[in-house]
């Protein structure tokens, strides 16, 4: 488990959701949605080191995220099916037209 951080049964089903749709705009705003689903389907045995990752390179990456986002993210990857609704998700969006206007 993840270390001081979040832990995976704390975070919510709606804050779960909320971070997933989140990432999803994120990626369809950048025009990267099929390379993340080509990324996080190849990844996804690896969301458990993924999720260490975010905890060791919080301090770098605190000018993007703040600490509790980045403990809901660190939790969210833990968690191997919040990895395949998001691959879900951007699938939906690439069946329904394409990425999102940017």
């Amino acid at each position: 488990m993840s270390g001081g951080g979040l832990q995976p049964s704390q975070l919510s089903a709606a804050r779960r959701d909320e971070l997933i749709e989140e990432a999803a705009q994120r990626i369809e705003a950048l025009g990267l949605t099929a390379p993340a689903i080509l990324l996080l389907e190849a990844h996804k045995p690896l969301g458990f080191l993924g999720s260490q990752a975010l905890i060791v390179l919080q301090p770098l990456l605190g000018f993007a995220i703040n600490v509790k986002t980045g403990q809901e993210y660190s939790a969210l990857l833990e968690q191997s099916d919040s990895v395949e609704l998001l691959i879900r998700r951007l699938e939906r969006q690439a069946d329904n037209g394409g990425q999102s206007s940017r």
